[in-house]
């Protein structure tokens, strides 16, 4: 299993809908575990494929370390990991409201308004046809998870005021300017020229590059790179 770079506020395939997905093979199996294992690195309850730049319609939800949890039957929805393959909510009752956080949106939380009681269709790994009937947080994971295949983020939900206000923290996600333990995908959002004397008294450009492959770039000449990274972890989706 690998960790893979969770892509970050402003990069487009966070807002593109995930296709869906014709047959599960070993490639599929092992992206699911390559998901599972950078959802549990980042702290994270949920995941989506888009957060991971796949445009495949599979999310994967762990909820089972959550407090409300330990009590219930061993058979509960919830108590153990899970990944839906093409998953389609087909019914939706009442109103709650909680507040939420991103894996690809660190650092912002706010009270989202999702409903209470869902039922989703899905495949498992088997290629089984399944249905869930959920209410509360498990519920509100998988409608954040099956939101981001469909290229919508928590933070559409909330009020136009509050997302002016969250403008410029959110163009700071986009320039990489946030603090996370996991590695991050960026958009390309600044390339700098900056005027640097060489030993011999000569003029050089250096670059500068906070780009797409989360990576920052090294001076010319310098093939070093670290990742862009960029948290601290709480149960974000």
């Amino acid at each position: 299993m690998s960790v893979l770079p969770i892509y970050t506020y402003g990069m487009p395939v966070l807002r593109k809908k995930a296709k869906k997905i014709t047959a599960v093979d070993d490639r599929v199996r092992a992206f699911v575990q390559d998901m599972f294992e950078t959802m549990h690195n980042a702290g994270g309850i949920g995941l989506a494929a888009n957060q991971v730049g796949s445009l495949e319609r599979v999310i994967v939800i762990d909820i089972s370390e959550m407090e409300e949890l330990q009590n219930l039957p061993p058979e509960t929805p919830g108590k153990k990991p899970m990944a839906l393959i093409n998953p389609e909510v087909v019914r939706e009752e009442g109103k709650w409201i909680m507040e939420e956080g991103c894996l690809s949106i660190p650092e912002i939380r706010d009270e989202v308004e999702r409903a209470e009681h869902i039922t989703v269709h899905f495949k498992d790994l088997e290629w089984n046809d399944c249905q869930l009937t959920s209410s509360d947080l498990l519920g509100r994971v998988i409608l954040h998870e099956i939101d981001h295949l469909d290229g919508i983020l928590f933070t559409d939900h909330i009020s136009k005021i509050k997302q002016k206000l969250l403008r410029g923290r959110l163009n700071n996600i986009r320039k990489g300017e946030c603090d996370v333990p996991y590695p991050i995908v960026t958009p390309l959002v600044e390339e700098k020229k900056i005027s640097c004397v060489n030993h011999n008294g000569s003029r050089r450009i250096k670059n500068r590059v906070y780009g797409d492959s989360g990576l920052r770039g090294a001076e010319s000449g310098d093939s070093s790179e670290q990742p862009l990274s960029c948290g601290r972890s709480c149960h974000r989706l």
